[in-house]
């Protein structure tokens, strides 16, 4: 019985830590300034993905531009949103609506020159560089 309990807590173990990913942290905004395509969305990291249409363009300024149209209805044109950020212990903490002192924290989960993968509050964002 024993034997068989630890294998379980083994198991649960491996599982956790598989299931969380390790967050890069940033030391400034340098890796991610300049304006991303935001491909898809999901609930956690191997989940389905929600395919995308929008851009976010990281400004040096603590500026996030972010532009897309609505992939669900198609009822809206194109709109573009200016919104603030800012890097918090080596995080992506970015306003959640323009006027709203409300923010969400994203952790890099990949980061190339050409892919990143943010982790935000409630959703995986899948982005590649433009």
């Amino acid at each position: 019985m024993k034997k068989i309990t630890k294998i379980f807590s083994l198991a649960a173990i491996f599982a956790a830590s598989s299931v969380n990913a390790e967050i890069i942290k940033l030391e400034d905004n340098s890796k991610i300034l300049g304006k991303w395509h935001v491909d898809a969305a999901a609930a956690a990291l191997h989940k389905e993905k929600r395919t995308q249409n929008s851009t976010w363009d990281f400004k040096k300024d603590g500026t996030l531009v972010s532009a897309g149209k609505d992939v669900v209805s198609g009822r809206t044109g194109m709109m573009k949103i200016n919104l603030k950020y800012s890097i918090e212990d080596g995080k992506i903490k970015k306003q959640t609506s323009p006027g709203r002192e409300k923010y969400e924290t994203c952790g890099v989960v990949e980061l190339t020159d050409k892919k990143m993968t943010l982790k935000c509050t409630y959703l995986y964002y899948f982005l590649t560089k433009m």
